[in-house]
């Protein structure tokens, strides 16, 4: 374990390494989320990770709603965001930043689940291109594709992209 630098993120002590003897690790993974305060207060949770695929679920709550009764699009970028990085995450390992994503909202997101899956369309050594579905599932268990998205993830060699472990 490394100690804290005393900077801006130096409640972080040590790094965490998603792929373990070339193998994604969903344990390891699950950490690098925890450590995102963000993705703490809106409660997300990674359900799978590996194979070029990861899989994002947050509850839909009413703080994450707009005006309308509607997931927030800011909710469904954030997902969209987080997934298509861990996606790129399990065949690139944990040096990433998302260089930009587009996403498409094809209708309202309303439910109880919101779950963005990703998947890996091409790695190259540089950068990742994933794709994402984002759909809200409701209480009979119905799923509705609510958004699309698309993006480039930068695989970085600085030693501060690391993933921090809480």
């Amino acid at each position: 374990m490394t100690e804290p630098s005393g900077g801006r993120h130096s409640r972080f002590t040590s790094e965490v390494r998603w792929i373990v003897n070339d193998a994604p690790d969903l344990a390891l993974a699950r950490k690098a989320l925890a450590a995102q305060p963000f993705s703490v207060l809106l409660g997300a949770r990674l359900v799978a990770f590996g194979g070029g695929e990861a899989t994002l679920e947050l509850d839909i709550r009413e703080e994450l709603l707009q005006q309308y009764g509607f997931v927030h699009g800011g909710v469904l970028g954030y997902a969209a965001d987080n997934a298509l990085t861990f996606a790129a995450g399990t065949v690139t390992g944990d040096r990433l930043l998302t260089a930009g994503y587009t996403i498409d909202y094809l209708r309202p997101a309303t439910g109880t689940l919101l779950r963005a899956h990703a998947q890996v369309v091409r790695a190259g050594r540089t950068r990742t291109v994933s794709r994402c579905d984002l759909s809200t599932v409701d209480d009979a268990g119905a799923e509705t594709l609510c958004a699309v998205a698309q993006g480039a993830i930068a695989v970085s060699e600085r030693p501060e992209t690391r993933f921090p472990q809480p």
